[in-house]
């Protein structure tokens, strides 16, 4: 069944869908009764010699020459003049999302795109024509660059990824699928570019990313907890009442209801007065982490409910309006400020990954080697974590605040947020290795106590960990079993415990 993309819009989630399972979609009714409205009312102004930027007038810094309404080919120029992006080339999900994330906005009739574009944005969802788009050329004022390559295939030109892999253009990748090109109207080449619709079906991708990654990192310290064998009394509801931190006490609660039914529940249960800080304070990192992946959510979907063209069209003012409202900076810092939480979120996971290895801290097998006649354990796992650690640090740190000026200098700001989303998802992939790895020596140490009764959750987490990971009984290359998890976060592949979590966090 299709899905039908009205005026309100698609939320994050439902851009993910459409970009990863292939879901069809179709334009609602009231969507297209918006669109044709708010073409012909771009028409009419247009016709009565109205100065429209970008209808009526040159782009950029040519905004000060007048020219006449362009159809057709004339404006297949306009993308044509900003297919200019380099670097790697978008997945086919990632071009599947950008696509869906301007359809949806089109949908809400402010675009002033004619029918027949937005319809043919319909077509290349649905019979999987995938243009090729390089991904470094936008600033964040717009993805001008990576949106023209999307735009240009359908001029006809462009470059399309065939079902065998093999490349072609897009007159050649409609004509396959029984398509026929739409003819542009007044303001299509426009429309199609003038958008931050790449940068925001990565963001609706990369929300989805986290939010998994953040359920199994909550997986993984819960099982951590219980190879450690810490004390839940930092999760008392009575100790995160007294000071209610955003979300501190919906994290402490999921971790209880793991533990429900095992020994951590026994208040007579042997534990240390105070763990380490890497456990003892949990609830209130992520916490913090929670009310940041759900402040980049609601930015994203703020910006999908809502629209970003300049000009834009107001049907029911009957008004063409220019304006700014392709300026981006609320999801970029909302996604600055995500980055600096993950980072936290991975020191700390480091240091309980160091100290599950520590004998000292444990009383388990040092490294928690196999045998005590040299084995290595995990003692090398420990590079990898700092190496990952140290990266993530990195990874975290904003985009620069300014931008090299374009188009005359009248272009002067930039929020850069393509790149910043870019550099977020190469950081969520990171930290995805990171929970793996947690996940491994956790499961380990659980393994090594002997006697222990785990909670019904935790020993859910620990089954589905076991299905990819086997336990260390001989040193052995463990790059593997980390590769393993990492891919079993990213493709819900690790019990209902984790997609449980991920909707209860959510």
């Amino acid at each position: 069944m299709a899905l039908n993309i009205d005026v309100q819009g698609l939320s994050p989630r439902k851009i993910s869908q459409i970009a990863h399972d292939f879901t069809p979609v179709d334009i609602a009714p009231d969507a297209a009764a918006a669109i044709a409205a708010s073409y012909m009312c771009l028409q009419e102004h247009g016709a009565k010699g109205q100065a429209i930027y970008g209808v009526s007038t040159g782009l950029g810094a040519a905004v000060d020459t007048a020219m006449k309404l362009r159809t057709g080919s004339a404006q297949h120029l306009i993308p044509r003049a900003r297919a200019v992006g380099v670097g790697r080339i978008a997945t086919e999900c990632e071009t599947r999302a950008m696509i869906a994330v301007r359809l949806s906005r089109v949908c809400g009739g402010h675009s002033g795109m004619s029918y027949p574009v937005a319809a043919a944005l319909v077509d290349m969802l649905n019979h999987s024509i995938v243009p090729q788009v390089p991904m470094l050329g936008s600033v964040g004022e717009a993805d001008l660059a990576p949106m023209a390559h999307i735009a240009e295939v359908l001029t006809g030109g462009g470059t399309v990824m065939r079902p065998d892999g093999s490349l072609t253009d897009g007159r050649t990748a409609f004509a396959a699928a029984g398509l026929e090109l739409p003819d542009f109207g007044v303001k299509d080449g426009l429309s199609l570019v003038s958008s931050n619709s790449a940068a925001l079906g990565l963001a609706a991708l990369a929300i989805g990313d986290v939010q998994r990654v953040f359920a199994a990192q909550v997986a993984a310290v819960a099982l951590s907890y219980e190879g450690f064998r810490a004390s839940i009394a930092p999760l008392a509801p009575a100790a995160t009442a007294l000071r209610p931190a955003p979300y501190q006490g919906v994290i402490a609660g999921a971790l209880l209801s793991l533990f429900d039914g095992g020994g951590l529940m026994d208040p007579k249960a042997p534990r240390r007065l105070q763990d380490p800080l890497s456990l003892r304070c949990v609830s209130s990192v992520f916490g913090a982490v929670q009310g940041a992946i759900c402040h980049a959510r609601d930015a994203v979907a703020l910006e999908l409910a809502s629209s970003d063209d300049n000009p834009a069209v107001d049907t029911t003012l009957d008004l063409v309006l220019p304006n700014g409202n392709f300026d981006p900076t609320h999801v970029a810092l909302a996604f600055d400020t995500l980055a600096l939480a993950l980072a936290r979120l991975a020191a700390m996971t480091g240091e309980r990954i160091m100290k599950m290895m520590s004998a000292e801290m444990t009383g388990l097998p040092r490294f928690m080697a196999p045998d005590s006649g040299g084995s290595n354990g995990f003692a090398t796992v420990q590079k990898t974590v700092s190496a990952l650690v140290a990266t993530l640090g990195q990874q975290a740190m904003p985009m620069p605040f300014a931008a090299l000026p374009v188009a005359d200098r009248v272009e002067d700001y930039a929020s850069l947020l393509m790149p910043g989303i870019e550099k977020f998802s190469t950081m969520v992939e990171n930290l995805r290795y990171l929970v793996g790895i947690e996940l491994m020596v956790a499961a380990q140490a659980v393994d090594l106590r002997q006697g222990i009764t785990l909670g019904q959750g935790t020993a859910a987490i620990q089954q589905g960990v076991r299905a990819h990971v086997t336990p260390l009984t001989q040193d052995r290359a463990t790059s593997p079993d980390i590769y393993a998890l990492a891919a079993a976060i990213q493709q819900q592949g690790l019990g209902p415990i984790f997609k449980d979590l991920e909707e209860q966090l959510a």
